[in-house]
């Protein structure tokens, strides 16, 4: 499936090329530290490559150009995947990959705005990020923009007040200007996501909130680019939110096959592995 919207809309690499090209770079970064939220960043490439070589309005050469479309990282630790897909992007240079984590990187373990060029928040503290998205979409709903807000948000964020808080906000004053993208991905520090507080019925909660709901599998591209349109395109004066059911450590089966993935123990020598399992998959 090829890009058809930004400034890569001429691009001949495919957004599936796109997606295997964030995971590489997510596991060459973690190679650099022995350690990384390698699963979240797999899991979620589908999602950000869509993200940006498709839905947003992004000008690499200026990260605060003032007509771009915001996206948020509400999940600070997700910050390697966000860095991976900058990266592709041009915002930020590859050769800066080697310094992932050390010491004056502008691409710390967990994401900062005031270190990283193109991060628009410093999510962390988990349940935030849909907060500040309702007041940006507000700010920017007053200046005229056409821009839109998205806030890439996990699973385990359902569980935050301030989420619910948000999200009432967001309806009540009708921000058809947000998209929140929800990583469902099931998986948290102590367990699955659904035995630590189930949020289900999902869908059926956010549409009692106002919103306009599709929940998709965020590893099937062409579903995943069909939600975004379906959100950017709506006439209805709400907000929209896009669930992705996504798997931890997609695309290197001997770690999705892990119990253990939020934070997967990856040995020495099985990132050299992993990278040439990856390989094989590569699209053509």
């Amino acid at each position: 499936m090829e890009s058809a919207r930004g400034p890569f809309a001429a691009s001949n690499l495919s957004l599936e090329q796109r997606a295997w090209n964030i995971r590489r770079k997510a596991l060459l970064m973690g190679e650099v530290q022995g350690q990384g939220y390698i699963g979240q960043a797999l899991g979620v490439a589908d999602v950000l490559a869509a993200s940006y070589f498709h839905a947003l309005n992004y000008c690499p050469e200026d990260p605060e150009w003032e007509e771009r479309d915001r996206f948020l990282l509400s999940i600070g630790h997700y910050a390697i995947a966000l860095y991976a897909v900058l990266m592709e992007a041009g915002i930020l240079p590859e050769d800066e990959l080697e310094t992932y984590g050390m010491d004056d990187s502008r691409m710390p373990m967990s994401g900062m705005a005031s270190y990283t060029p193109g991060m628009e928040i410093t999510g962390g503290s988990l349940g935030h990020g849909l907060g500040i998205a309702v007041g940006m979409a507000m700010g920017l709903k007053r200046k005229r923009s056409k821009a839109f807000v998205y806030n890439l948000m996990s699973d385990g964020e359902l569980g935050e007040g301030s989420t619910w808080e948000a999200a009432m906000s967001g309806s009540h004053h009708r921000l058809d200007n947000l998209i929140c993208l929800v990583d469902f991905n099931n998986q948290q520090a102590d367990g699955k996501s659904t035995e630590m507080l189930c949020s289900e019925p999902l869908e059926a909660k956010w549409e009692a909130f106002g919103w306009h709901c599709q929940r998709v599998d965020g590893n099937d591209m062409a579903a995943v680019v069909a939600a975004f349109d379906a959100a950017r395109e709506l006439a209805e004066p709400k907000p929209r939110v896009i669930i992705f059911d996504t798997t931890m450590c997609k695309g290197v089966p001997f770690l999705e096959d892990r119990e253990i993935t939020h934070f997967v123990r990856v040995e020495a020598d099985e990132w050299g592995k992993a990278l040439a399992v990856l390989e094989e998959g590569k699209p053509q």
